[in-house]
């Protein structure tokens, strides 16, 4: 805090009381004169336009010196201000009619030409418990605060005509602009009154005012009539989709439990078909010790063991494939199915073998063919996919299954 005297009153100030606008170019400072004198100046390099009124340090302030709630005089220097924000007229005129803090004095000094008529507009609003002054100097604006501690108020010169309707002209203006106020009672001189052309302006200007405050209403109230509906329209469109969505989750549950259904029956007929084939392929094996062990022709004996070797690879194939039959190959082979629905059993089953790579004379063991007998079932089945003269079989199967 530091600490000085002016006109032996003692003078406080602290680095925090101060605010700075960067882009309006000024610094705002407070300090506190004496007991109960608020001082606030602008420093800066160039005229410029006060943009806030800086509401919370101002209560700061006041607390920080015990003021708060305390009546209290306000020293306004007005060095540097070319102008006036709208936000900042707002906002002074709201702590005025606040109550607190209680006023007793304003005085405004160093007021340049061109807001001096914003300043006469202020003194036209405050309250009747309050009086603004506007002087010269600091120290013109301090001895009138010390004349009217003293008690010694100077008193108000009578106010000429002109000086009257010019007061009630500004109250009325800034109580419209700043208040927001297009209900009062205006004052009308005579007709034959040098003012009256300009108190009928104002009257005209209220009763438009008033007429574009009811407009605007009647948009706020047709927009929020239009986003009432429209949040309306969404709500049941939204509910519309999670009903859409329930059911088809439960189409896919349902799809879920018909495929797992379908697993369950192809998991016991894998085990009925894969116990088959190992007696198959045991009696097979059993019947090829037998043939070794005869004492036949050798030309008819092998064509015997290789009939027999041949089953057993057949067989050897077959449970191999039942073995690799996965949830994915069955899912696969439904899709297909739906998909290309002309293509028959065996056309299905030689599609999976396709696509689980194995070759042509796998696949015509496997079906019990010839691999002659293969190709043309190719061929056949190329035609039925739909596909082009140099599009690969397996190379679409591939596809589909990635799709799926």
């Amino acid at each position: 805090m530091s600490k000085e005297t002016v006109r032996d009153l003692p003078v406080f100030q602290k680095e925090h009381w101060k605010s700075e606008n960067k882009q309006a170019g000024y610094t705002k400072h407070f300090k506190r004169i004496g007991r109960n004198i608020i001082h606030s100046s602008v420093e800066a390099h160039q005229d410029i336009t006060l943009e806030s009124m800086d509401i919370d340090l101002f209560d700061t302030v006041l607390h920080e010196t015990g003021l708060t709630g305390e009546p209290i005089y306000c020293l306004w220097d007005f060095t540097n201000i070319a102008d006036i924000s709208y936000n900042y007229k707002k906002s002074i005129t709201k702590l005025l009619y606040n109550r607190n803090p209680q006023f007793k004095l304003i005085v405004f000094y160093n007021v340049q030409p061109c807001v001096s008529i914003i300043v006469e507009s202020f003194a036209a609003v405050v309250p009747e418990s309050m009086r603004v002054l506007v002087t010269d100097s600091y120290s013109q604006a301090l001895e009138a605060v010390q004349e009217y501690e003293n008690g010694t108020i100077p008193e108000i010169p009578p106010e000429s005509h002109a000086d009257a309707m010019k007061r009630n002209f500004l109250a009325y203006l800034a109580r419209m602009s700043w208040f927001d106020m297009f209900d009062e009672h205006i004052s009308i001189p005579t007709f034959n009154d040098t003012y009256y052309p300009f108190f009928k302006a104002i009257e005209a200007m209220q009763t438009d005012l008033r007429e574009k405050e009811k407009e605007k209403e009647m948009e706020l109230e047709q927009l929020k009539q239009d986003y009432e509906q429209k949040i309306t329209d969404a709500v049941v469109k939204l509910n519309a989709q999670i009903e859409l969505n329930k059911k088809q989750v439960r189409e896919y549950e349902k799809e879920i439990a018909e495929l797992k259904a379908r697993i369950a029956n192809q998991d016991m007929e894998l085990t009925r078909v894969s116990t088959a084939i190992a007696e198959k392929t045991t009696a097979l094996r059993n019947l090829l010790d037998q043939i070794y062990a005869l004492d036949i022709d050798q030309d008819q004996k092998r064509q015997m063991t290789d009939s027999c070797l041949s089953l057993i690879e057949t067989e050897t194939i077959e449970k191999r494939l039942n073995i690799e039959l996965t949830e994915s190959d069955s899912v696969f082979l439904s899709k297909l199915q739906k998909k290309h629905p002309n293509l028959n059993q065996r056309e299905l089953r030689i599609s999976l073998l396709v696509k689980l790579n194995y070759d042509t004379r796998e696949i015509a063991r496997s079906a019990g063919i010839s691999t002659r007998g293969m190709e043309s079932i190719r061929y056949r089945m190329h035609k039925k996919l739909g596909l082009g003269k140099h599009q690969s079989i397996k190379t679409y199967l591939s596809d589909l299954a990635a799709i799926f």
